[in-house]
């Protein structure tokens, strides 16, 4: 109440413009509603208030706000000097550093708060008067990720991106170093990714390989290739240290990309996955430095023979040869386009199509036909669709296309087979089918309400509730005299089968 109480001369004090002593600023302004006030925070109207009253909210703030309070000593600081800024920055990294408790939920947001204030006072106070300094401590405080992490709960990731935006500032500031001091900062970075492959000085080094001078790529690339990769402590598993050193080839494989130089990319993929290339990437690079030939002859070498996906691998990020290969046949269009081989590229094109019903490849393969012949193209299209082995996929590319009297019939002639848990189709679906095909909509919305009563999942019963909603609101509006008593016969089987389900009878009668 006091607060709010010491606000209002402030506010009245706003009123008056400048050189318009006694003159309401409603007055002044055409349009503006009288009696309104300027009291968006501004250059202006925060000058209108005046240094004492500003000086007050400061301090009144600094009371209540220990972040606040830090960037208010921080700018303070920078008045005697980078050093004195300096100063309280590296007593807090001592702090984070020295510390062992446990941040629980109920701290954790004052606690990421206080540690995104100590990278704001890095960028805001000490980088305008030392940018290496600035860069040292961010190093410091990246340093300490991991430490600081494993005892925070921070289940949703907030304080997490701290530690993002310190290594996103770490590479605005380091690729703002002449190239010389780019290039040791780099070169430094080496040892810590050597002993932490999955620390933030992997990604802060592989975001600023484009900001890299070219003459510095070279010694970059053999001091990665040098690096000693220490030996995992105690019994842990040999694939660790074979994936520490597939971190670092990955990096490689970043300056490979940068000098544009795909058989040393092609080398370090050799190395990376011995025996499981990854004909995608490999073929990519080569069609980007113009290789078509040998961009194909990659893509058609036969895949590797199929085995058990071990732990090692999912970390390591070998691919699983189970997904869908769309990105191989993607870029053996392209290699295809290339080398002029079109009707071969349209061939892949459509049975990609037909197999998984991809909208993007039709709409590439029409886009590719000569004049007049997309029409027929497309109605053969919808028909295969109709007879697709797999209905929700079907019905799933006829409503995005849209088609949506084809999404109609099939959904009468497969009236029997839908099934409401398969909702990421059938939802989308009956909402799009509403306003011209009411009663296929209808009988979508059924589905997925005996579904979730059938089943008894009451975290869904709101939605259940809106699809009746919805069944009631169509036979009204869109079906009057046909929908009607359908859905109330209807209503009446869902109220002996399920009336003694109260959660969602509430819900439907608060609906």
């Amino acid at each position: 109440m006091a607060r709010r109480a010491a606000a209002k001369p402030a506010a009245s004090t706003v009123e008056t413009p400048a050189g318009a002593p006694g003159t309401p600023a409603a007055a002044a302004v055409p349009g503006r509603r009288k009696g309104a006030r300027r009291t968006t925070p501004s250059p202006e109207t925060l000058a209108a208030l005046g240094p004492e009253r500003m000086i007050d909210l400061i301090l009144g703030e600094t009371a209540r706000n220990p972040a606040f309070k830090k960037i208010v000593s921080a700018a303070l600081a920078a008045l005697q000097g980078p050093e004195a800024v300096a100063a309280i920055v590296d007593r807090r990294l001592a702090a984070l550093e020295g510390a062992r408790g446990y941040i629980d939920w109920q701290k954790r947001r004052a606690f990421t708060a206080d540690l995104d204030a100590t990278v704001s006072v890095v960028l805001d106070a000490l980088r305008p008067l030392d940018a290496g300094a600035a860069l040292d401590r961010l190093v410091r405080f990246l340093a300490g990720a991991d430490a600081v992490l494993n005892r925070v709960d921070d289940s949703l990731g907030i304080t997490q991106g701290v530690y993002e935006r310190a290594a996103e500032a770490a590479v605005e500031i380091a690729g703002s170093l002449p190239a010389a001091e780019a290039a040791r900062f780099a070169l430094g970075l080496v040892p810590r990714i050597a002993a932490e492959p999955d620390g933030a000085f992997g990604v802060v080094l592989t975001d600023l390989i484009p900001r890299l001078g070219a003459a510095s790529l070279a010694e970059l690339d053999a001091a990665l290739a040098g690096a000693e990769v220490p030996e995992a402590a105690g019994r842990a598993p040999e694939w660790q240290g074979r994936y520490r050193r597939s971190r670092l080839i990955r990096i490689r494989q970043d300056l490979a990309d940068r000098r544009g130089d795909a058989d040393a990319f092609i080398a370090l993929e050799h190395e990376a996955a011995p025996g499981r290339p990854d004909r995608v990437a490999v073929a990519e690079r080569l069609l980007g430095a113009g290789r078509a030939a040998e961009a194909l002859d990659w893509l058609r070498r036969p895949a590797p023979k199929a085995r058990v996906t071990t732990r090692a691998d999912l970390i390591a990020g070998v691919p699983d040869p189970d997904v869908p290969d769309r990105a191989r046949i993607v870029a053996e269009i392209r290699a295809l386009e290339a080398l002029g081989r079109r009707e071969e590229a349209q061939a892949l094109r459509w049975g990609r199509f037909a197999e998984t019903l991809d909208r993007e490849m039709l709409r590439d393969y029409l886009a590719k036909l000569p004049d007049f012949e997309d029409d027929a193209a497309l109605e053969r299209a919808f028909a295969l669709a109709a007879t697709h082995p797999q209905p929700y996929r079907a019905l799933g590319f006829l409503v995005g296309w849209p088609h949506l009297p084809g999404a109609a019939r099939l959904v009468r002639a497969r009236r029997a087979s839908w099934e409401g848990e398969r909702y990421a189709v059938l939802a989308p679906a009956a909402e799009a089918l509403e306003e011209a095909f009411p009663e296929e909509a209808a009988h979508l919305y059924r589905c997925l309400i005996d579904d979730i009563l059938a089943r008894g999942r009451a975290h869904a019963y709101g939605h259940a509730a809106r699809y009746l909603a919805q069944l009631d609101a169509l036979g009204r509006r869109l079906a009057p005299g046909r929908l009607e008593p359908e859905q109330a016969a209807y209503r009446e089987a869902l109220r002996r089968a399920h009336g003694r389900k109260t959660g969602f009878w509430s819900l439907v009668a608060g609906a």
